[in-house]
């Protein structure tokens, strides 16, 4: 068995700081998720779970759209940049809405394969935006890229494939 020391993760609680016990968070302060750059709206219908990383924002832009998020706290790992999972998360869901939307009608969809790269990071504060690069659509799998930026900077890459599933047709009502 090999035993793994990491000497500068912190061991203590204490040594972690204020913003790990919750007591400097201020509820009555304007959120930075409040500063959105111009052009972007929410995304409606994101479901549970992406409701409550975001919230996420979509402007069309060129005919194409870019899925943008202000980065919080509360999206950080313990080294204060953003958690790398976040970012996925953020490309995975770009990709997918832009896919599902790159239709008409939309084009129900599911990831089958995510690669990333991750080239550099975010702060709190930080508005990261996801430009999508369709590369094929076919009959049953789609194909793009995806790439993270903060202004100028790109911070993550990724590239996808994604299954084109069947419409999901509502549960038929109970009959008890």
């Amino acid at each position: 068995a090999h035993i793994i020391t990491i000497s500068s993760f912190p061991r203590k609680r204490e040594s972690m700081g204020p913003r790990f016990r919750g007591d400097d968070v201020d509820i009555n302060r304007p959120s930075m998720s409040d500063n959105i750059p111009a052009g972007f709206e929410p995304i409606p219908h994101l479901g549970h779970y992406l409701m409550q990383l975001g919230p996420f924002h979509w402007k069309r832009e060129g005919g194409c759209i870019v899925v943008g998020l202000r980065i919080e706290e509360r999206h950080t790992n313990t080294r204060g940049i953003v958690h790398g999972g976040m970012l996925v998360t953020l490309a995975d869901s770009a990709l997918g809405i832009v896919l599902y939307n790159s239709r008409t009608p939309p084009q129900p969809i599911v990831t089958v394969s995510l690669t990333t790269d991750f080239i550099e990071s975010a702060l709190p504060g930080d508005w990261v935006e996801a430009h999508v690069d369709i590369l094929r659509i076919g009959s049953r799998l789609a194909y793009a890229n995806c790439y993270l930026h903060v202004g100028e900077r790109r911070i993550l890459r990724a590239s996808a494939v994604f299954a084109v599933v069947p419409e999901v047709k509502p549960k038929e009502e109970s009959e008890g």
